[in-house]
């Protein structure tokens, strides 16, 4: 199949067919049920130099710093593309890992199996470039099929053995769909043996009802430390620094007008975070050191990551990492870049000092729900550092400077014309429901899909159930959401539509029984206060699932 052709494969005018009669012999050939998830992979590598193989990722690792700069859509900033500093010895290698098979409409939370793949001597590690790609080499849509997060884990812990990772290993590398680089600054980097054990905690979300196949892939530059030029290298360590540091799923949700001044920061904004415990957002320097490099990591909705230094009570900004979207609806969508500090950033802090961080989003717009907020610090202790001390210099201001511009994954953003879904507001009234089953990725009954002529409607103050019956699909699980859109809520799916945007806001989280992700449940009943109207709702992990309900007077 070309890639056009799987792009748009999976839409909902085959769904109800292709489920009843290929889902189930398919599924039995190509899944071995995890932990809980859906999805098989195996391991496969290819550590080879850049001349050997064409890059999956747009860069240029030996480049200079490319000082073209632009303006960005929907955004007053500029922002430079920076690249991977020139110096002697660096090996551009090519990595990949799988074939991971995708299920119909995978969502799983999962970690690597076997030996993942890296490089074969000792030495350092200066850049890293991710990406997801099919086995033609082809980047999947992020409408179709994305690398929701990756997480890199040497379990090793790092040079010094300890790691400063949420785990107790050392989470030296993170990508989510905005697809930042790592780049740590010349002269610096990540400490490497060849008998380190890595790990890969993944999330793949296949938004269509088809499965698939693909390969987690990473660039890595490195210099091998048999090369002079390792000589030359100061050992960087990774810090990561999370506002749900320590969580499996570090994730948090963001309503729609909550927060000041249309923006919510989190956990600054949020009524008791943490509880009594320990600010999760919080980490306490060691021991003297230099921050070398940081970047952010939002979801959709987001605008800024901030990060701060407090010493003797007083508290210093020290970076923020903007978030600059190409999407043309605005902050809505994954077609981002996310800010990173410059090469001589550099700022000296102390043993107790305290990192924190967190994560502002627009609530003007819609809910965000599953929201992060997460910044991979990169520090260094090594003899004879300095930088600058940033209670005595103002170290957040600098340019805005990004790894890549535009992807070209994420050219359909949605929201156009369709006759794939109905104007639910126009249907005449159906009769009364107690109970919505969600079944072959479909709403029953309410599915504005074309199946249904009428709107399933309930009494005011009366209970309406959603159950999940697809959790049971054998041999995959697949989970579902109800959450409100503006009515009609009809367009088409893109990256930035739909949008949890309603003036009445309500969300079942993820109905599944089987950990994070999921709700730990299967049915969720809508709020008993919502006043008389037709109610459009959508899945978040599946967007091109629509229904409607009406309450009655």
């Amino acid at each position: 199949m070309q890639a056009n052709d799987r792009n748009a494969a999976g839409t909902r005018r085959s769904w109800r067919t292709w489920v009843v009669a290929i889902v189930a012999p398919v599924l039995a050939v190509v899944m071995i049920a995890s932990c809980g998830s859906s999805g098989d992979d195996t391991s496969a590598s290819s550590g080879k130099s850049a001349e050997d193989a064409p890059s999956t990722t747009a860069k240029s690792s030996s480049a200079k710093l490319d000082t073209s700069t632009s303006a960005m859509p929907n955004s007053d900033a500029k922002a430079t593309v920076v690249k991977a500093p020139e110096q002697p010895g660096v090996q551009h290698l090519k990595f990949k890992y799988g074939p991971v098979k995708i299920t119909p409409g995978q969502n799983n939370i999962t970690f690597s199996k076997g030996q993942v793949p890296k490089p074969k001597v000792d030495g350092y590690i200066t850049a890293i470039y991710p990406d997801l790609v099919y086995k033609d080499g082809e980047v999947p849509r992020v409408d179709v099929l994305h690398l929701h997060h990756g997480v890199w884990v040497n379990l090793a812990g790092g040079r010094d053995g300890g790691g400063r990772g949420s785990f107790g290993q050392e989470l030296f590398f993170a990508s989510g769909e905005e697809k930042t680089h790592t780049i740590l600054p010349k002269g610096y980097g990540y400490e490497y043996k060849a008998t380190d054990p890595w790990l890969i905690n993944y999330m793949l979300h296949n938004l269509l009802t088809t499965p698939d196949e693909v390969y987690i892939v990473y660039d890595i530059d490195f210099i091998p430390m048999s090369d002079p030029g390792a000589k030359a290298i100061k050992p960087a360590d990774p810090v990561w620094t999370d506002v749900q540091r320590g969580q499996i799923y570090p994730v948090f949700d963001v309503i729609k007008d909550d927060g000041d001044d249309g923006t919510y920061t989190y956990p600054d904004d949020a009524d008791k975070p943490y509880g009594d415990g320990p600010k999760k957002n919080e980490w306490v320097v060691p021991e003297d050191m230099t921050l070398l490099a940081t970047g952010g990591h939002l979801h959709p909705g987001g605008i800024h990551t901030d990060m701060y230094v407090t010493r003797n009570g007083k508290k210093v900004k020290i970076f923020q990492s903007k978030a600059i979207y190409y999407e043309p609806a605005g902050a809505v969508s994954w077609d981002v870049s996310m800010t990173v500090t410059p090469a001589d950033w550099r700022v000296r802090v102390k043993k107790g000092d305290i990192i924190s961080i967190s994560a502002t989003y627009d609530t003007t717009r819609a809910s965000w729900y599953e929201s992060m907020g997460i910044m991979v610090l990169w520090e260094t202790s090594a003899p004879g550092e300095d930088g600058r001390d940033p209670f005595t210099v103002d170290v957040s201001k600098t340019e805005d400077y990004v790894t890549h511009g535009p992807l070209p994954e994420n050219r359909n953003h949605g929201g156009e014309k369709t006759d794939e879904f109905v104007d639910a507001t126009k249907l005449p009234d159906g009769k009364s429901a107690d109970k919505v089953t969600i079944a072959d990725f479909t709403y029953g009954p309410g599915d504005i899909g074309g199946i249904y002529e009428n709107v399933p409607t309930v009494k005011a103050g009366q209970e309406l159930t959603f159950y999940n019956a697809d959790q049971d699909l054998t041999p995959n699980e697949v989970w579902h959401t109800v959450t409100s859109c503006k009515a009609p809520c009809d367009k088409a799916t893109g990256i930035a539509y739909p949008l949890a945007d309603s003036d009445i806001q309500f969300d079942s989280g993820e109905l599944g029984t089987s950990g994070p992700p999921t709700a730990g449940r299967l049915d969720w009943t809508i709020p008993r206060n919502l006043p008389t109207g037709t109610y459009t709702y959508f899945c978040r992990i599946h967007p091109s699932m629509r229904g409607a309900f009406r309450v009655t007077g």
